[in-house]
C-alpha cells in the first residue's frame, strides 16, 4: 500500500508493556535479539533470509522458512511518464531503470482484462508475499469475512481464502470466497499458546493454509500415536497481496486474552454503543411511508413485543438521493420521529456512499465543486452505476472529504433528522453495479493512490466519517450508532457490522454463528446476521429458530428483501408470535449483562461472543466447535439450528465446573456432552457455576422505558470457586461515562454464605433510581434466616423461599439501591 524504501516491516507484540530489544549475538550471517521477555529471542538470518521467534528451545513462529518471500518492484512502462503523473521520485523505480532492456514483457503485466473491464496497471505487477510457519499448531482462526467454519480449513488443492471487499449477491456457505469485509488477522491456538498475525495491507489479499495433519482421519491420528510418530503438527500460512509493502505485526500472546489486548493496542477497541442499540431492531426493504411506520410501531405494542429501532431503507429517500426524504411518502419526518420519541424509540435511515449525479442535488454539487470524488485513471470524476443510477463516489480517504461528510449530519443540514435518528451505511465496499466484480476499478484514484492499494479501507472510512458526523451533531455528547456492511481492521472503533445479504435457509442460520465468532476474535464484537434471512422467505420454524439464535448474538435485527412477503413477528399465527415474543423478551431481560460485556469489550478488546476455547484454552474438545458459544465467561448458548430438531447435544466445558440451565435451574456437571431434548420453544442456555448475572425482569416496550427498573441477581454457586459478577450502569447514551466518569461499576461476590456488593470505581460519580428487587441463588442450601446489612449499620430480615428439589433459594425485596454497598448474610 505504501511506496516506501522499507520492503518489510515487522513488529512483535510480546508483552503487555514494551521493552527495548537487545543484541545477544551476531555473526556474518545474522543476529540474535532478545525480545525483552524471559528466554524469548528473535533470530535473523541473512542467507537465506529467515526470521525465527523462539522461547527457550521452542520455535514459536518462523518467517520465510519456505522461501516464499516475494516483492515485485514498481516499474516504469517505457511509453509512459508515470513518475511525472504521480509526482513520484524516479528513485522509487530504480530497480526497473536498471533492468535489462530486453526484459520479457508477459501478458497481463501492464494491462489485464476482466470480462468487459480493463485494468491499466500503470506500475506493472506489484504483488508481495511471505510465508509463516507455526510449529505445534493445528488450529487457526480469523481472517473474516467468509461464510465458513470457525476453524480455518487447509487450502491445499483448492482456492485460498480471499480478502477483497465485494457486494456479493446471495453468497455461498462453506466457501473461501471474498465477502463484504476483510480483516487480515489470523489467530493460532494450541493447548500451550495463542498467537496472532496481523498482515496490515488493504489491497486484495489471498491466504493459503497448509497443515501436515490436515485430512488425516481419526484412525490415522490414532495410528500415529500407537506407532510413536514423532512428526510435530505444523501449520504453514502464506499471505499474498496485490500491492503494497509487507507490514506485519506478530502477537505472541501467550493467552487468548493477551492476544486480544495486543491487537487492541494496535487497532483500538469496540466502540461502546448506546444501550438501546443492543436491543431489538425491526427492518425491511422497505417500510412504505409514514403510515406504514406508525402501523408497524403500533403492531409491536398491540402484540406486547418490545423493540427499540425501526429502520428505513433506500426507498424513503427522494429518488435515492441520500440525506433527503420522499416528499410524498415521508412528508413530515419530524412528526414521525417525534411519535417514536414519545414512546422512547428510535429510527435508523440509510445513507449509502454512492451519490446520484444530478445537477439539482445539493450533495452532489458540493462534492463535485470541492473535488471530493474519487477520480478515474484519466483524472475525471469516477462514475458508476448503483441504486440512484449514474453515481459518483466520494473519496473518503481524504480527511477533508470526511469532515465535510460528517458536517452533513448536522440537524440544520440533514433536514427532518432528530436526535433519535441514527445511520446505516450499506454498499460501502464500494458497490458499483457496472464495475468489475460489482466494485470499483482498481486503477481508480484516491489522490495519488490507486484503489488497488487501499480498496479494503474504503468501507472503514465511510463508517468513520458517518460516526464522527453523529458525534459532532450533538456537540460531542452523544454516542453514535452506525451499521456498516464493509469493514477492515479497526472498523470496531466506529460501530456495528452485519453478515450481509444472507438467505432464509437453515445453512445460513448455522453459518451466522462461526461468522460472528470469527469477527469477535479480531476485534469486531458488535456483529449479527439478518434474522429470518434477507433473501427468500423462511418457514415459520426457521423464523422462530432464527429469532431464538439472534436474541443471543450481539447485533439483533430482523431484515428482509423488497420482494419477500411481510414478516413482522405477529404475522405467523398466535403460537409463533408467542415464541418470537419470548425470544425477544429474553434479550431485553438480559440487557444489563450485554451492556456490561460491551463495556469490557470497549476497555479491553475482549470479544463479547466468544468460542469456548477462549475460556478453556487447554480443552482440545472445544477447538473446532462453532455450533455453540459463550457470551462473556458466564453464559453458554447452544441454539437449535437443525430443522425438525428434537434434541441437541451441548458440550459443557470445565472439569469440576457446574452449569445451570437458565430456564429450569437444573444443575449439570462440566466436561461432558449433554443431550438436551428440545421443543420449538427451547433455547438451550447455561450459566456457569461461580458467576453472578444481573437481569431486569420487567420487560417494557423499549429499553429506555426500563431505565429505572429494578434488577434481579442470579447467583450460580460452584464447589470450585466463590461466585462473582459485575454490574455496570451509566446514562446509556452519552460519553459522560468516559469524559466525566459518570457511571456505576459494582462487584458482586458470594463467599462464606454472604453476598456482597462493592464499588469497583470509587472515583466515578453517578446515581441510579434502580434497586435490587430479587436475588436467586442456584445450588444453594436452605438458611434459617437471611439478613441484609448496609454501611449505616442497619439490618433487616429478608423474606425467602427455598425449592429443595432444585436447591434454589429466592430472596425477595432486598430493596437496596443498585449503586450502594450492601451485604446479605445467610445463616
Amino acid at each position: 500500500m505504501y511506496l516506501n524504501k522499507h520492503v518489510l516491516t515487522l513488529c512483535v507484540c510480546a508483552l503487555r508493556r514494551q521493552r527495548a530489544l537487545s543484541l545477544l549475538s551476531r555473526d556474518e550471517n545474522g543476529v540474535v535479539l532478545s525480545l525483552g521477555a524471559d528466554s524469548q529471542r528473535l533470530i535473523v538470518s541473512a542467507k537465506p533470509f529467515r526470521l525465527d521467534i523462539m522461547e527457550g528451545r521452542e520455535v514459536l513462529l518462523s518467517l520465510n522458512s519456505r522461501g516464499l518471500l516475494a516483492f515485485e518492484h514498481l516499474r516504469i512502462r517505457k511509453d509512459t511518464l508515470l513518475c511525472n503523473y504521480f509526482h513520484l521520485s524516479p528513485l522509487l523505480f530504480l530497480p526497473s531503470l536498471k533492468a535489462k532492456e530486453d526484459e520479457k514483457v508477459e501478458d497481463g503485466m501492464w494491462e489485464e482484462t476482466f470480462k468487459s473491464h480493463t485494468d491499466s496497471k500503470p506500475n506493472g505487477p506489484s504483488s508481495i508475499s511471505l510465508d509463516f510457519s507455526l510449529p505445534g499448531v493445528e488450529n487457526v482462526y480469523g481472517i473474516p469475512e467468509h461464510a465458513d467454519s470457525l476453524k480455518l480449513k487447509a487450502t491445499d488443492g483448492g482456492d485460498p481464502y480471499r480478502l477483497f471487499n465485494l457486494d456479493v449477491f446471495q453468497y455461498e456457505v462453506f466457501n473461501p470466497m471474498a465477502l463484504y469485509g476483510a480483516i487480515p488477522v489470523m489467530l493460532s491456538h494450541s493447548a500451550q499458546r495463542t498467537m496472532g498475525i496481523f498482515w496490515l495491507n488493504a489491497a486484495e489479499t489471498w491466504v493459503d493454509i497448509s497443515s501436515n495433519t490436515a485430512g488425516k482421519t481419526v484412525f490415522g491420528q490414532m495410528l500415529d500415536y500407537v506407532q510413536g510418530s514423532s512428526e510435530t503438527p505444523q501449520t504453514d500460512v502464506r499471505w499474498i497481496s496485490e500491492s503494497g509493502i509487507i507490514d506485519v505485526f506478530i502477537m505472541l500472546g501467550p493467552t487468548p486474552t493477551d492476544v486480544f489486548s495486543q491487537y487492541a493496542s494496535l487497532t483500538g477497541t469496540q466502540a461502546f454503543p448506546p444501550l438501546s442499540a443492543l436491543a431489538y431492531h425491526q427492518c425491511r426493504w422497505n417500510y412504505n411511508d409514514q403510515e406504514d411506520v406508525a402501523a408497524v410501531d403500533q403492531g409491536f405494542d398491540d402484540h406486547d413485543i418490545p423493540y427499540d429501532f425501526i429502520w428505513l431503507d433506500i426507498e424513503h429517500t427522494d429518488g435515492k438521493r441520500y440525506f433527503t426524504w420522499d416528499p410524498h411518502k415521508f412528508p413530515q419526518p419530524k412528526d414521525m420521529l417525534q411519535g417514536l420519541l414519545d414512546k422512547r424509540r428510535k429510527m435508523v435511515t440509510i445513507v449509502d456512499p454512492h451519490i446520484k449525479v444530478d445537477s439539482s442535488y445539493k450533495i452532489h454539487n458540493e462534492i463535485r465543486s470541492k473535488g471530493f470524488y474519487v477520480k478515474s485513471k484519466d483524472g475525471g470524476d469516477y462514475e458508476g452505476w448503483c441504486w440512484p443510477g449514474n453515481s459518483g463516489y466520494p473519496d473518503f480517504t481524504n480527511p477533508e472529504m470526511r469532515a465535510w461528510w460528517a458536517s452533513m449530519f448536522a440537524y440544520d443540514q440533514y433536514e427532518g433528522s432528530m436526535e433519535n435518528m441514527y445511520t446505516w451505511n450499506d454498499m460501502n465496499e464500494p458497490s458499483v453495479f457496472n464495475g468489475p466484480e460489482v466494485t470499483m476499478h482498481k486503477d481508480a484514484l484516491h489522490g495519488n493512490w490507486e484503489n488497488r492499494d487501499l480498496h479494503n479501507l474504503y468501507g472503514l472510512y465511510v463508517q468513520r466519517a458517518t460516526a464522527e458526523g453523529l458525534i459532532e451533531r450533538s456537540g460531542g455528547v452523544e454516542r453514535p450508532f452506525v451499521l456498516a456492511r464493509a469493514f477492515f481492521a479497526g472498523s470496531q472503533r466506529y460501530g456495528a457490522v452485519w453478515t450481509g445479504d444472507n438467505a432464509a435457509e437453515w445453512e445460513h442460520l448455522k453459518i451466522s454463528i462461526p461468522m460472528c465468532l470469527s469477527l469477535g476474535l479480531v476485534g469486531v464484537s458488535f456483529c449479527g446476521a439478518d434474522v429470518g434471512g434477507f433473501f427468500k422467505s423462511p418457514s415459520t420454524e426457521l423464523l422462530v429458530r432464527w429469532y431464538q439464535t439472534g436474541a443471543y448474538q450481539p447485533f439483533f435485527r430482523a431484515h428482509a428483501h423488497l420482494d419477500t412477503p411481510r414478516r413482522e413477528p405477529w404475522l405467523f399465527g398466535p403460537e409463533n408470535t408467542a415464541l418470537i415474543r419470548e425470544a425477544v423478551r429474553q434479550r431485553y431481560a438480559l440487557l444489563p449483562y450485554w451492556y456490561q460485556l460491551f463495556y469490557h469489550a470497549h476497555h479491553s478488546g475482549q470479544p463479547v461472543m466468544r468460542p469456548l476455547w477462549v475460556e478453556y484454552p487447554q480443552d482440545t474438545a472445544t477447538f473446532s466447535m462453532d455450533d455453540q458459544f459463550l457470551l462473556g465467561r458466564d453464559l453458554l448458548v447452544h441454539p437449535v439450528t437443525e430443522e425438525g430438531a428434537r434434541g441437541v447435544t451441548a458440550y459443557l466445558p470445565g472439569k469440576g465446573e457446574v452449569w445451570f440451565d437458565v430456564h429450569t435451574f437444573q444443575k449439570h456437571n462440566g466436561a461432558q456432552n449433554l443431550y438436551i431434548p428440545v421443543t420449538i420453544s427451547s433455547i438451550p442456555v447455561f450459566q456457569r457455576g461461580g458467576s453472578i448475572i444481573s437481569r431486569k425482569a420487567r420487560v417494557r416496550r423499549s429499553s429506555s422505558c426500563m431505565e429505572h427498573d429494578p434488577y434481579t441477581l442470579f447467583v450460580a454457586l460452584s464447589p470450585k470457586r466463590f461466585a462473582q459478577g459485575e454490574l455496570y450502569i451509566d446514562d446509556g447514551h452519552t460519553f459522560n461515562f468516559d469524559k466525566q466518569k459518570q457511571f456505576i461499576h459494582r462487584r458482586f461476590s458470594f463467599a462464606n454464605n454472604a453476598l456482597s456488593s462493592r464499588n469497583l470505581a470509587p472515583g466515578s460519580q453517578f446515581t441510579t433510581f434502580s434497586w435490587v428487587e430479587k436475588i436467586v441463588i442456584l445450588g444453594a442450601s436452605k438458611p434459617s434466616k437471611a439478613t441484609l446489612k448496609t454501611p449505616d449499620g442497619k439490618e433487616s430480615q429478608l423474606e425467602f423461599e427455598f425449592d429443595a428439589s432444585m436447591s434454589v433459594l429466592t430472596l425477595r425485596k432486598p430493596g437496596v439501591n443498585a449503586g450502594l454497598d450492601w451485604t446479605v448474610v445467610l445463616q
